[in-house]
């Protein structure tokens, strides 16, 4: 998908995991989680700017992940 620029929060569909973009590499883009971690590798194909509500969906689901981690 053409205009996801570097910085750009995308998400990509086929993981169902929002991401920022940090390069685009030909047929892929490398995400990285928007508060950092480990970089990924999608296909242009299955990559769309985020929406707001991939946004909020993304967020909660970090929130309860870092939940999660707390109480083990």
């Amino acid at each position: 998908m053409p205009g996801l620029g570097i910085g750009t929060l995308a998400y990509d569909i086929r993981i169902r995991r929002v991401g920022v973009v940090m390069e685009e590499c030909g047929t892929h883009y490398a995400l990285r989680p928007p508060h950092g971690g480990r970089e990924w590798d999608a296909p242009a194909d299955d990559v769309r700017p985020a929406t707001d509500a991939d946004r909020i969906s993304s967020a909660l689901a970090e929130a309860n992940e870092i939940s999660r981690r707390g109480r083990l």
